[in-house]
């Protein structure tokens, strides 16, 4: 994966079958991204804040699999976020969202979006990860829970 910030990533937790089906919809060519949820508006105003108008690398955690490895086996572009309606639904309705997360009742504060979603050639461990701003590692059993931003590896 091409670089972007150079210094700066974001770690993300997806469940593995929103992560296929948004490969389908950030491979639509009129879209080309895909939208994911989060409550935690705060992180993203941040990392939007850092960035500027740089793109940022993103691994992805693929979460609740069958075969749970400690592993971040997905890359993405993070192109930014937006802020749900007041329902809670991406503003652009569906069209952005992997097709799998129809239906669902979470409420989100905000989506935020990638483009060129794909595998990782080479998967990188959890523990290899390093918190943005931090003075270590994450140890063997870090699993995480929510997005966040991270030491570009």
């Amino acid at each position: 994966m091409e670089r972007c910030v150079p210094d700066l990533a974001l770690l993300a937790p997806v469940p593995l079958v929103h992560i296929e089906d948004g490969q389908g919809v950030c491979a639509n060519r009129r879209l080309g991204r895909v939208a994911y949820g989060s409550r935690n508006w705060q992180l993203f105003e941040r990392l939007d804040a850092l960035r500027g108008n740089d793109c940022v690398d993103v691994y992805i955690y693929a979460s609740h699999a069958d075969d749970l490895r400690k592993t971040a086996s997905w890359g993405a572009r993070y192109v930014g976020h937006v802020r749900s309606t007041a329902g809670g639904l991406h503003p652009g309705g569906e069209k952005y969202r992997p097709p799998s997360t129809r239906g669902e009742s979470d409420y989100w504060a905000v989506f935020w979006e990638v483009s060129d979603l794909k595998p990782l050639a080479n998967p990188l461990l959890l523990s290899d990860f390093r918190g943005f701003e931090a003075d270590r590692n994450y140890d063997g059993g870090f699993i995480p829970e929510g997005p966040m931003l991270i030491e570009h590896p």
